[in-house]
């Protein structure tokens, strides 16, 4: 295996090679792009989990006529707060007509509020067996508004409301919005490289690479989506192509410019470079796809998609950086590292701060270990009091019309209107169902909706008075879940309600059962890389703490910068995934050169020599990665605007805190016996001086190995 190795690192940075491998590559590319050019996701709306009853309940839709037609509420209201006139009635009246012609199913009302001050308009749009259901909504919702804008009625403020109008608006949010990520992502991405190489022509080379990976990787994962009926945003896998590529490329630069600091053929310099980079770059990703594809298992439809769609993203990003960019080095050569050309015999002078920094932690490593353990668990506090579920007006970042129609809905009518409940029965318990359920605290209307083209089921529309995805909806379903299910059996309620609590119990589900699975994935890679069980026993619970402090941090500054008064459902589980995936990244980074290390110096001297020479690199990572998580605070919904927060701040505080303090603390704390029940081969002083000059972060009378040792 390792000839296979040393013989491709050749042919990717050999003279004639790494032309070859670079024309491959672009073919390649060209060939990819071109063939899934066409490929394009339909994002959708968020489907209900199948196994729930609110799934069974759409499953049963296609057995009623006209079921599966979708409903969109128009809601009147005077600006000045007073009560609608006779003729601004009259004239909400006279558009009906007008929203049946652009809709193509039925319109009713308008129904005036108890106190006069706002009337609402109900009507639905067909959804047929060859429309799509996001299409349909996006048409029937801008033609709608389109009447509205053609049709003002003087000092009244009209809005199109209710579920489909949410996910159409939701959808016009992302219209240029990705794009804008993408733009922001490339920025974010370029400063911090040309601050990290301080070159300006080197961050160009990973930088066209990483973004020429996104693309692809945009395109397959959309093709794999559409081909498969997978749900996942597209924002995300975006920005952890760019993250987790920017993150490899870096390491790699980062080893090349050291070997070019002692040996004056930067085509060899490279190839060994490639060489040492190859198991942490590799472990990395296996770490990250690995914890992605336990996603494969979850009930949610977008937390399952997710995974697959970001996994073969990475994979892509993994083979772009380690089969393009090592060619693309060696074409530019030395000069590519301009103003700053690295040559032998040359030290950087950066490199005296982190062996600072990694000496005094290892001298004394009670206290910074210490410290940073507490630190950490103040932090993890942040999660006292976090509530998980948001409302459907809560979800925007930015306003729409959707969310102001229901503020209106909520203010003067039973806010359950724009989503209620459905439930269906047998025909026998129909009455009975509709009576028990008439009986629930809370229940504003129990109204019937149609009956099953067999005539043997009966379809019911419950309406409450609490706002939809609110905690007393949710009550509220539970409870008319056990008035319905006592009064029969076999009796089913879902719809958006319904679906909404289903999906809360989804995601539980979801966490208790994948957390446990990433961090076993996670030990099992750390185990194999470091040949070692109590390293990663150590580190995956530094690891699984600083994750928990990070969601507690961004959960804390949420509520009180955002004033976010709940974390989406999905937020915690992606989070926690993200965070120890990709916070292991840096200790590997770490922990995989400072065994390396340990084999010329010892543990503790060789976590000092690991320290000065990854300190650079890693921090520029960590920023990389954090500055593209939080670019996700870009796209319209408060989701995504979480898990970038958190995300964010869990990367830094893994990168300053975690990987700086606590881990080379506890190497220095246990010493040898980290490694256990593996040894550590001490090299003889002769096999590993070699005639080397100083590496970089490494003093001059400590060997730096070209290999990992035992």
């Amino acid at each position: 295996m390792h000839g296979f190795f040393d013989s491709l690192a050749h042919r990717l940075t050999a003279r004639r090679g790494a032309w070859i491998s670079l024309a491959v590559g672009i073919i390649a590319f060209t060939a990819l792009l071109g063939a899934l050019g066409r490929a394009d996701l339909d994002a959708g709306g968020a489907a209900v989990v199948a196994q729930s009853e609110a799934g069974q309940v759409a499953a049963l839709a296609d057995e009623f006529p006209g079921a599966a037609d979708q409903s969109l509420l128009v809601v009147a209201g005077r600006g000045d707060g007073g009560a609608l006139t006779a003729a601004q009635l009259d004239a909400l009246a006279s558009l009906t007509p007008e929203f049946e012609g652009v809709t193509g199913g039925t319109a009713t009302g308008p129904q005036v509020s108890e106190d006069g001050r706002a009337a609402v308009v109900a009507t639905t749009f067909a959804v047929t067996d060859d429309a799509d259901d996001a299409d349909a909504a996006e048409q029937a919702v801008e033609g709608m508004r389109a009447v509205i804008a053609d049709n003002p009625i003087s000092g009244v403020d009209v809005q199109v409301t209710g579920g489909a109008a949410f996910g159409a608006d939701i959808a016009a949010a992302f219209d240029g919005a990705d794009f804008t990520l993408l733009l922001v992502t490339i920025g974010v991405v370029a400063l911090l490289l040309i601050a990290t190489y301080r070159s300006p022509v080197l961050w160009l080379v990973p930088l066209i690479v990483v973004a020429f990976a996104d693309q692809l990787a945009t395109k397959a994962t959309a093709a794999l989506g559409t081909a498969l009926e997978l749900q996942f945003d597209t924002g995300i896998v975006s920005v952890l192509v760019f993250g987790a590529g920017a993150n490899y490329a870096l390491l790699l630069v980062s080893r090349y410019r050291e070997e070019l600091a002692r040996d004056e053929d930067h085509r060899a310099a490279l190839a060994r470079a490639w060489r040492a980079s190859l198991p942490a770059i590799a472990a990395s990703n296996a770490t990250v796809v690995l914890s992605l594809l336990t996603l494969l298992l979850a009930v949610v439809p977008g937390t399952r998609g997710l995974g697959i769609a970001s996994a073969v993203g990475l994979l892509i990003a993994l083979a772009a950086v380690l089969l393009v960019l090592p060619p693309a080095l060696a074409v530019c050569g030395r000069g590519v590292f301009w103003p700053r050309i690295p040559r032998p015999g040359r030290t950087p002078r950066r490199v005296g701060a982190w062996r600072t920094v990694g000496a005094r932690v290892v001298a004394r490593p009670l206290l910074p270990a210490a410290a940073g353990l507490v630190l950490l668990g103040v932090l993890a506090t942040g999660l006292f009091g976090v509530q998980l579920g948001l409302t459907q007006s809560e979800r925007f970042r930015v306003p729409s019309e959707s969310a102001v129609g229901l503020a209106v809905l909520s203010e003067h009518f039973a806010p359950g209107e724009a989503e209620p409940m459905i439930v269906i029965a047998d025909a026998d318990d129909a009455a009975a169902v509709a009576d028990a359920i008439d009986g629930v605290a809370g229940v504003e209307r129990v109204a019937p909706a149609g009956e099953s083209s067999d005539a043997s089921l009966r379809r019911l529309l419950v309406v409450g008075d609490a706002e939809p995805g609110s905690p007393e909806s949710l009550q509220l379903v539970r409870d008319v879940r056990d008035a319905a299910h006592e009064a029969s059996a076999s009796a089913l309620v879902g719809g958006p309600a319904g679906a909404s609590l289903d999906a809360r119990q989804a995601s539980t589900r979801d966490f208790l059962l994948i957390a446990p699975l990433v961090l076993a994935t996670t030990l099992i890679v750390l185990t194999v890389l470091l040949r070692a069980l109590v390293a990663p026993l150590v580190l995956l619970a530094v690891n699984t703490l600083s994750a928990v402090a990070a969601i507690g941090a961004g959960a804390w500054l949420g509520r009180t910068l955002f004033g976010w008064a709940a974390l989406d459902l999905q937020v915690p589980l992606l989070a926690f995934l993200f965070l120890v995936a990709l916070g292991v990244d840096y200790t590997i980074f770490l922990v995989h050169r400072a065994r390396a290390e340990a084999g010329a110096a010892g543990t503790r001297p060789g976590m000092v020599n690991a320290v000065a020479a990854t300190g650079g690199v890693i921090t520029s990572a960590g920023l990389v990665l954090a500055g593209v998580f939080v670019a996700l605070g870009l796209l319209p919904l408060v989701t995504l605007g979480q898990l970038g927060l958190i995300v964010g701040v869990g990367v830094l505080v893994d990168t300053l805190v975690v990987r700086t303090l606590v881990v080379p603390a506890l190497f220095s704390l246990v010493g040898d016996r980290m490694w256990w029940p593996g040894r550590i081969r001490r090299q003889a002083a002769r096999g590993d001086r070699e005639d080397r000059g100083p590496e970089e972060g490494v003093a001059s009378d400590v060997p730096a190995l070209r290999e990992p040792v035992g």
